[in-house]
């Protein structure tokens, strides 16, 4: 299986996040790289550096707004004087529905839905690599390629079309779904992320044409705590393209593999062209956030049951945090997919 990855992916590096009112190190390390990269390689992936596809793919999902906030935020930032290293809101809108403002500090209240994702120095140049690998794996599943792996770090599920979120700034999830539509008449995409895709659900509530499912922590006291209830099932025509499954809090393989069955029967019925794979560990029994506890076996399994669904599949990195386990976690995801 192909894999993708681009050094320049480990440059961002925002080294706190605020958290209940204080500033904690930031879980989203460029040590994750290494571990994954040790797993894709141990699953007898080949690393392969991605094109440099440039920001037509990004602006199919994001506004160009969004995006030229996003590069030029940090830079305007650090002219404010006395600010700290990376870009934080402190101040948000409660609608997006008055005048558009100037100054960063309002911008980074507009365009940013939280605190946890703080734009550095390299996270422009960071977000841009990770999305090319997005590119970069759907375009070798447009190429014949059953599957192909994207490295992506900084993840993307979280960013909606107008604003960062959760560690995400371009959501390479539905970059690569998006990607895979320029050939297919139907996609879908499979969440199996800790914590519910609420960028990408957004980014296609209202079409019919790509099926979202999402398998997540039950997010009524969980992160992103406003979307992911089996009740958000898309607006208008596409109402029952978006598929939630909220799990309750430390449900392990057996729960988690009962909604992956669910799910794939809704994929089976939706009858797309190519899938794509939202692959967060973070449900892993040892993830730092500790929400989940599914086991890597479990991770096998659920490669497994996705790979029976046939379909050409783009697999696109979202979290999995520091821990022992993250490697193996990957690999065994990919070995399951690989046995069927």
């Amino acid at each position: 299986m192909k894999a993708y990855f681009a050094e320049e992916q480990r440059r961002h590096y925002p080294e706190s996040h605020l958290v209940n009112g204080v500033f904690h190190p930031n879980p989203e390390h460029p040590g994750r790289v290494d571990l994954l990269l040790e797993g894709a390689r141990s699953a007898g992936c080949a690393i392969e550096r991605p094109a440099d596809c440039g920001l037509d793919p990004i602006l199919a999902v994001h506004e160009e707004r969004y995006v030229r906030f996003l590069k030029t935020a940090h830079e305007r930032w650090r002219r404010i004087k006395g600010a700290a290293t990376s870009v934080t809101p402190n101040i948000h809108p409660v609608s997006r529905g008055n005048h558009y403002p100037d100054s960063v500090v309002a911008q980074a209240g507009w365009h940013m839905l939280d605190s946890g994702a703080p734009i550095a120095e390299f996270t422009y140049e960071g977000a841009r690599w990770s999305a090319a690998c997005a590119v970069g794996a759907a375009d070798a599943v447009l190429a014949g390629e059953r599957a192909a792996y994207a490295l992506c770090r900084p993840p993307g599920h979280h960013a909606r079309q107008d604003a960062a979120a959760g560690f995400c700034y371009f959501n390479n999830t539905a970059i690569a779904a998006t990607r895979l539509r320029s050939r297919h008449a139907r996609v879908a995409v499979i969440d199996v992320d800790l914590h519910h895709g609420n960028g990408t659900q957004d980014i296609f509530y209202e079409r019919d044409d790509v099926l979202t499912i999402s398998i997540h922590a039950d997010p009524t006291r969980f992160y992103p705590f406003f979307w992911g209830s089996d009740g958000e099932r898309g607006s208008g025509a596409a109402e029952g393209f978006n598929v939630n499954y909220p799990l309750p809090r430390g449900s392990g393989d057996a729960a988690f593999l009962a909604a992956l069955d669910a799910a794939l029967i809704r994929v089976g019925d939706f009858a797309p062209g190519a899938l794509v794979v939202a692959l967060g560990l973070d449900a892993f029994e040892g993830d730092p956030f500790g929400g989940l506890s599914v086991t890597t076996g479990g991770f096998g399994r659920i490669g497994e049951k996705i790979a029976g669904a046939g379909l050409p599949t783009a697999i696109i990195q979202e979290g999995g945090y520091l821990c022992d386990d993250l490697g193996r976690n990957l690999a065994a995801f990919l070995l399951g997919f690989r046995s069927r």
